[in-house]
């Protein structure tokens, strides 16, 4: 009884920046639990496309710029069309832009905030309006450790993830009673392409070991239970959570 909990046979996720990093071992989660996947990214997915066609499942690929809200209404009725559903999205695909705020400048922060946060509320709108019509669904949006703390030289990524929570938050209000479950996801520090320039700095890298207890770098393929419980039956009365997968950096 309680394994069927976390099957998610049968369902569709949309998964966003799902060519490498978070998003791969998110898209490879979800199709190990039995969902098919439609993998938005701007360069082709090929190794992703093969784990979850190796899982079993349907990979479907949506060539998009998530740099402005022009293709939200088309990934969804593309994923739709393609795989017969729409039941989960995951909003992952991010930037970030480095400087010290007395020098940040503005193409960086526009550049940041639209895509961290205007364009994942539009997509989620999108997706949302068809879940609505459709029984519900589930929504995951990835946050981050600056949703909680103020981090340094990231002032527009500090500010759209932030942002990322509160709507997480809003939404979950709106739309529960509409069966759709709105949740995120918080990464701690993840060894991704976005978090390289950290890795690579020996000063830094010591820093943030020092503080994770678990004494790592998270993997992206850590972030999978996470997903794929907010995805699936157990998680049906959580709403407006953002469940940190950090190695216990937010309790230190």
């Amino acid at each position: 009884m309680t394994s069927n909990l976390f099957d998610l046979t049968g369902k569709v996720a949309i998964v966003t920046g799902a060519n490498t990093g978070i998003g791969q071992g998110i898209a490879i989660a979800l199709a190990q639990a039995g969902a098919d996947i439609a993998l938005v990214a701007r360069r082709d997915p090929d190794e992703t496309v093969a784990m979850v066609e190796q899982a079993g499942r349907r990979a479907h690929v949506v060539m998009a710029d998530l740099s402005s809200i022009e293709p939200c209404e088309r990934i969804v009725a593309e994923t739709v069309a393609a795989l017969g559903g729409l039941d989960i999205l995951v909003n992952n695909a991010g930037i970030i832009r480095r400087n010290d705020a007395l020098e940040f400048t503005e193409d960086d922060w526009d550049a940041v905030v639209d895509t961290n946060l205007k364009v994942l509320f539009f997509l989620t709108q999108a997706a949302g309006r068809h879940m609505v019509g459709h029984g519900g669904g589930s929504v995951i949006n990835i946050a981050s450790m600056l949703t909680f703390q103020g981090g340094i030289r990231v002032a527009s990524y500090t500010a759209s993830k932030s942002g990322v929570g509160g709507l997480t938050k809003l939404l979950a209000n709106e739309w529960a009673a509409k069966g759709i479950n709105v949740n995120a996801i918080a990464p701690g520090y993840i060894a991704t392409n976005n978090t390289s320039a950290l890795q690579a700095d020996e000063i830094r890298n010591r820093q943030i070991m020092e503080r994770i207890p678990a004494g790592r770098w998270g993997e992206p393929s850590d972030l999978g239970g996470a997903a794929v419980f907010l995805a699936c039956d157990a998680s049906r009365y959580v709403h407006g959570h953002v469940l940190a997968v950090d190695g216990g950096w937010l309790a230190r």
